[in-house]
Order: C-alpha cells, then sequence, then structure tokens
C-alpha cells in the first residue's frame, strides 16, 4: 500500500511525510476515522514509506524489495494484533488460541481483499459470526514479547493494532508500560473506528491521527481511476455513499442508478397513499440482503439531505443530477418543506438503527412508509 493507492486526503499524508522527513514522527500514533474512510490504509502507507529503501518526496518507491513485501505484508518487523475469537484460558492470559487456525495468514488475505472493510467484513470473512471477539491478555503478552526481540533488519519495529476498541481493560493495562516507553525505533499504530471506547489511559499515551471520510469527488476519482465504473455511475455512487469508500465499492456490483429511483417511486406512492403499492415496495426491499435495504434507508437520508438543502436554496451543495435532481426540485418546498425533514430523517435514522440489529425487514419498511404517508398528509 503506497499513499497514491489511496484517493485524495493531501494534508493527512502531507503531515505523515512531514512528520518522517524531520523525525517528529510519535512512537505510539492512533489512527481513527470512520467507517469506510483510510483508518487503515493510512498506517499501512505510512509503514510501506517507513520501510521504502528508496522514497521520494512524497511517496514510496514501489519497486524496492520492501515495498514488494509491504504489498504482501510479509515485512518481518511488521507485526498485527487483531480480535479473534479468543477461550477462557486465554482471556485469562493462560495459551488458549487454536493453532490449527492460522489467524495472520487470515488477516494478510482480508486486508489485500478489503482494505476498507468494517468490522463485520471481518468477522464474515472469517466465519466469527455469534462469536464473541476480543484482544485478549494473551495476545497482549505476545505483543509485548514480539516487541522485546531485536529487529530482523535494523530498522523500524512496527506494531500495527487494527480493531484497538476490542482491547479487552486488562490486555490495555498490560500495554501502557510498553505503549509510554517502547524500545528505540518501535512505532505502535493502533487503529480503530470507535476512539470514545478506548481507556483514556490508551488515548494518553497516543499522538492522534484524524482520518476524515472522503469527499465526493475524491471517491468518483476512485472508482474511474481504478476502472470500476464509468462516471456517470461513480457520480451516482459518490453521492450514496456520502464519504464510504468501502460502500462505494460494495454498491458497484449493483444497479446503481436504481437507489434513488427506488426512493423516488417509493415518496411517490406514499404521496397518493397507495397503500396497495406502499405495502409491496416494502415486500420487495424485505427481499433484498441486510446491506441493500441499508443501503436503500442511506439512499432515503441523502435525498433528504438534497431537500433541506434546496429548500434552504443552498443549490450549489446539492449533489443529485439529471432525472435526480428535477425529483428534488419538484418534491421540496410543495411536498417536503424544510421543518419537516429533521423528523423525517430521524423516522430513516431509527429504521436503519433497527436494520442494522436484525430487526424485521418488512416491518420496519412498513412502518417507515406510514411515518412518510401521515407526514406528507399532513402538510396536504
Amino acid at each position: 500500500m503506497q499513499f497514491a493507492d489511496i484517493p485524495g486526503l493531501p494534508e493527512t499524508k502531507e503531515h505523515l511525510i512531514n512528520a518522517v522527513k524531520n523525525n517528529h514522527l510519535a512512537h505510539a500514533l492512533l489512527f481513527y476515522g470512520p467507517e469506510g474512510s483510510a483508518n487503515l490504509t493510512m498506517p499501512l502507507a505510512l509503514a510501506t514509506y517507513l520501510y521504502c529503501q528508496n522514497p521520494s518526496d512524497s511517496d514510496s518507491c514501489g519497486t524496492c524489495s520492501s515495498c514488494q513485501r509491504m504489498a504482501k505484508l510479509v515485512m518481518p518487523d511488521l507485526n498485527f494484533a487483531f480480535p479473534i475469537i479468543s477461550s477462557k484460558k486465554e482471556d485469562s492470559g493462560e495459551e488458549g488460541q487454536d493453532k490449527k487456525v492460522d489467524y495472520l495468514a487470515n488477516w494478510r488475505k482480508f486486508v489485500q481483499e478489503q482494505p476498507y472493510g468494517n468490522v463485520h467484513d471481518y468477522i464474515y470473512f472469517n466465519g466469527f459470526e455469534k462469536k464473541q471477539l476480543n484482544i485478549s491478555v494473551g495476545a497482549a503478552r505476545q505483543i509485548i514479547q514480539t516487541l522485546s526481540l531485536v529487529s530482523f533488519e535494523g530498522g523500524y519495529k512496527i506494531m500495527m493494532i487494527w480493531g484497538v476498541e476490542f482491547l479487552n481493560p486488562q490486555a490495555a493495562n498490560a500495554l501502557l508500560k510498553i505503549l509510554e516507553e517502547p524500545q528505540q525505533k518501535t512505532i505502535f499504530m493502533l487503529i480503530t473506528t470507535q476512539p470514545e471506547q478506548l481507556l483514556t489511559t490508551i488515548l494518553s499515551r497516543t499522538q492522534k491521527v484524524s482520518i476524515r471520510a472522503f469527499r465526493d469527488e475524491e471517491v468518483h476519482q476512485y472508482l474511474v481511476n481504478s476502472g470500476l465504473c464509468d462516471d456517470q455511475t461513480a457520480t451516482q455512487i459518490s453521492m450514496i455513499a456520502d464519504g464510504n469508500l468501502r460502500e462505494a465499492m460494495r454498491l458497484v456490483n449493483q444497479v446503481e442508478d436504481q437507489q434513488v429511483s427506488w426512493i423516488r417511486n417509493w415518496f411517490r406512492m406514499c404521496h397518493s397513499k397507495n397503500f396497495k403499492e406502499v405495502f409491496a415496495i416494502a415486500d420487495i426491499f424485505h427481499k433484498f440482503d441486510k446491506e441493500a435495504q441499508k443501503s436503500i434507508i442511506q439512499a432515503g437520508m441523502n435525498v433528504l439531505r438534497e431537500i433541506l438543502l434546496k429548500n434552504a436554496a443552498v443549490d450549489s451543495l446539492l449533489r443529485t443530477k439529471g432525472e435526480d435532481r428535477d425529483f428534488i426540485e419538484k418534491i421540496s418546498g410543495k411536498v417536503l418543506q424544510e421543518e419537516h425533514i429533521p423528523g423525517l430523517y430521524e423516522h430513516f435514522n431509527n429504521a436503519y438503527y433497527h436494520l442494522e440489529r436484525n430487526g424485521n425487514a418488512k416491518l420496519i419498511f412498513t412502518d417507515l412508509s406510514m411515518e412518510i404517508v401521515l407526514l406528507m398528509a399532513k402538510i396536504d
């Protein structure tokens, strides 16, 4: 992974590279950002830059033996820790990990295939459904033991801890001393989407690196330059993904222009009080897989955002184009007014929440449809 592989984020890349050049790189970095951000790919690119034998002023060379090994995540001084299923023995600090499972090989494969994946992707990738994950005391002791050894190649020893929020309290406390006083040329890279769940003792020992969500144009550029879709589809996806590159890449394999189209038809049915079709579309949504259902809700929230901006006469911030823009212009003000959007947005947000927690999709979409019908009836 190189900095050039990550779309946009020039300010973060420049900050990290300057820290390396000026020898100001902290020994413990906390990379945090929203789901689908570069909170994993950015530290990987930084590690590649640190190990590169011929770095330029802006990136690693990508061709030296170190860069090639980093592409496969097999640098001997690059170490990983991540949440796994641990036994009761391991939770108590004893040896208990299943030695038959090559967790590290699975992790490398997951990162290479889904560099913007989230914890749920990781769980499904490894078949960890309905099982408790954590980074145990035993894993923390393994980290300390690994970092006590001499560097294989005489350079940096890097310990990358992904999903650091899964550190149980005992494991976190076991790492405090080495986080504060590591050996020379040892760097911790902690990665999370939920920094608020970390112990304050961990937070106080790290330098924070905030990774923002991608901008629409960065998502668009990445999709087009990677050959994943054409310009028009990329425009549609970038609006729906809302800065989440994981979501954008997942949407590529779907018929993207149907997302807002579904919302247009859904709102029209609710406005016309065509209950037969309203119930029918709820049944259709029910048959989608969970991720597709969440995408519909996300598309609905994006449409509500567009309506709010249109009502506020901030057309320069609108993302929709063509037929979708026509729909926004017709529904804003006449059907949905500015003061009605926050309440409706809350209903969509609640629906998303319940879908994530495996609620009955048919009931969720039917209930949401009725809320839309009732709100539009009051406006009329």
